[in-house]
């Protein structure tokens, strides 16, 4: 093993803290409990000056990933997040990283000339959500081992962000409260924090709801507000991108396209190809699509207004309901990845996201709905020409289909409200008999 891989990472001397989106001047530690600007309010994000992560080269950088994905066993570089940790977290002892070796997820290729699939749901909770739970419970509990007030950690969710925190906490031995609204989540989803004594408390509200409540309680600092306008979450989040391009050896996809809902994680996919770009690991970015429920679509509406305005709307039932946000709180991040990609924004129907998910998961994966989002927008834009067959195209599927078995159930059995089911695949009771059997079978078979 080469030096550069056994020795302790070279980042002693880093500089990593929260400073603000707007160019407000003011560093501040990440072990604070701070989310937005004292001068303007806007949103922080965790920057890492430049200057000392050059003191590797690009292929230096490349190598050390590539070691530490493929074969290392030292902790805590078996995570797919903290083997990257001169780029998340550096400052973080070794004693306080908490971690279930989430990342390292199939880039699944679907069967069409170059169309991948990153199959985030296949994390310990589940989702996407695994990637910025780690980093955020790892500096909370480095901040409570260093004598903070901190006693709780907290969120507002629709179902994954909280079973991920519910995890991380647990495993960590940190109190964690859980805002749900009443009747928005899946039961899988919502059983998640329960399983894992998370205090979970449904709110007769919707996500946006929630999220007003849970940011009036963390007012007071001895409870840590972990949803995604925490940019430590942003952190933990990057590396998929990272992690895709790695996939990849190094060769930088042409279009990248995710389902959104409070914007989080397309602002996260953006950091870290920004990262990889000053650092000379890649030349060019791929452009970003977000993709959005037509019936909870805010950050559609304000792309196709050219992001002159922010538009907030009343978001409406829709079966991706995780991404049921009509109020996202990191939409000027996400503005900038857009912009900054030669992005797209673009919605999906309720029908249109149930066929994408079912067609989908006829090769074999088991979709979430908002994946059928992402599938759905990827159709649209290939009917128009926009994304062309031969493009290196990368939809990023956040979620694991068993967390949402009634919405399966219910395409199957062609009861779901707004979906004409067109792939159909009902089970077919048939009587115990062998030649019932036969019949059946050659009915289906041919």
């Amino acid at each position: 093993m080469s030096s550069a891989v056994a020795s302790k990472p070279a980042t002693d001397k880093l500089t990593t803290y929260f400073r603000c989106i707007a160019g407000c001047p003011g560093k501040h530690s990440i072990y604070d409990v701070i989310y937005n600007c004292p001068i303007c309010g806007s949103l922080l994000e965790v920057h890492h000056d430049r200057e000392p992560l050059k003191k590797r080269s690009a292929d230096e950088w490349r190598s050390l990933f590539a070691h530490r994905a493929s074969t290392s066993t030292t902790w805590p570089y078996g995570s797919g997040v903290w083997s990257m940790r001169e780029w998340v977290i550096p400052s973080l002892k070794d004693e306080n990283v908490v971690s279930m070796y989430e990342g390292n997820s199939n880039l699944f290729w679907a069967g069409v000339p170059d169309l991948w699939i990153k199959l985030c749901g296949n994390s310990h909770t589940g989702s996407f959500k695994d990637l910025g739970m780690t980093a955020l419970v790892s500096v909370v509990k480095q901040m409570m081992a260093q004598g903070s007030s901190v006693k709780a950690v907290a969120c507002a969710s629709t179902g994954d962000t909280s079973a991920a925190l519910a995890a991380y906490a647990a495993y960590a031995g940190i109190p964690a409260i859980i805002f749900l609204p009443a009747g928005k989540v899946s039961t899988a989803q919502l059983i998640q924090p329960v399983s894992n004594g998370a205090h979970v408390l449904a709110l007769d509200t919707d996500f946006d709801g929630c999220m007003k409540i849970v940011k009036e309680v963390t007012k007071d600092n001895s409870i840590y507000l972990a949803n995604s306008l925490n940019s430590l979450r942003i952190e933990g989040q990057k590396t998929v991108g990272i992690e895709i391009i790695r996939q990849f050896d190094w060769e930088v996809p042409d279009w990248i396209i995710i389902p959104v809902g409070n914007l989080g994680n397309v602002s996260a996919l953006y950091k870290g190809f920004k990262l990889m770009m000053d650092l000379g690991l890649i030349s060019r970015m791929p452009r970003l699509v977000a993709a959005q429920a037509a019936k909870a679509s805010p950050f559609y509406e304000s792309f196709k207004n050219g992001f002159k305005e922010k538009v907030v709307v009343t978001a409406q039932n829709t079966l991706a309901n995780a991404i049921r946000i009509g109020d996202p709180v990191s939409y000027d991040k996400a503005v900038k990845a857009i912009t900054e990609t030669n992005g797209i924004v673009e919605q999906a129907t309720e029908n249109e996201l149930a066929a994408a998910a079912a067609h989908a998961d006829l090769t074999g994966m088991f979709t979430c709905p908002h994946t059928g989002v992402a599938l759905a927008v990827l159709t649209k834009l290939i009917d128009r020409g926009i994304v062309k067959s031969s493009d290196k195209t990368v939809v990023i599927s956040t979620a694991h289909g068993l967390k949402f078995t009634d919405f399966k159930v219910g395409y199957h059995e062609s009861n779901l409200e707004e979906v004409t089911s067109e792939f159909p695949n009902p089970a077919v009771q048939v009587a115990a008999d062998a030649d019932a059997v036969k019949t059946e079978i050659e009915k289906r078979l041919g």
